[in-house]
């Protein structure tokens, strides 16, 4: 009986890892699926990223707040995508959201894409680049105005340049 009762125990503890492990681990090439117009194979990402970038572009990891420089950086220009160097954010809707992330209030017109993330327990709005599929970040409803948006950034997704 004591036996039964520690392999139900473990099964169970498995079942609960596996399932905690799904909400907050990253599958292997979890960036947006779908057709783009910029592909390239597992190999191809990995020789032309950092660990960091692959993790959080072809991942859909998170960098550590207050880790990237592009945070406080408000000069005038555009942020690119890393991946495939399209144009996606103007720096004249960057602002300081005090998260720790380059955050925006407007990405520029058919830059990026959107899907539903379900992974935290909770339900958000991923924003990837619409050529590529690079994960960026995540988009909010506590943005200011004149969109209420928050989009919420990793910095190593991103390319600066001064304009």
């Amino acid at each position: 009986m004591q036996r039964r009762h520690f392999l139900s125990l473990g099964a169970a503890s498995g079942l609960a890892s596996m399932s905690i492990l799904g909400a907050f681990g990253t599958r292997a090439s979890s960036a947006a699926t779908g057709t783009f117009e910029v592909t390239r194979s597992k190999a191809q990402w990995k020789a032309m990223l950092s660990n960091a970038q692959y993790k959080v572009m072809r991942e859909e990891g998170t960098e550590r707040a207050g880790s990237s420089p592009l945070d406080k950086n408000y000069a005038a220009g555009t942020y690119h995508c890393r991946g495939c160097d399209l144009a996606l954010y103007p720096s004249k809707t960057k602002f300081d959201s005090g998260t720790g992330w380059p955050s925006f209030y407007q990405s520029l017109p058919g830059s990026i894409g959107m899907k539903e993330d379900r992974k935290l327990f909770s339900v958000r709005t991923e924003a990837h680049c619409r050529r590529c599929g690079s994960h960026l970040g995540h988009i909010f409803d506590d943005g200011p105005k004149p969109t209420g948006k928050r989009h919420c950034l990793n910095g190593v997704s991103l390319v600066f340049k001064a304009a």
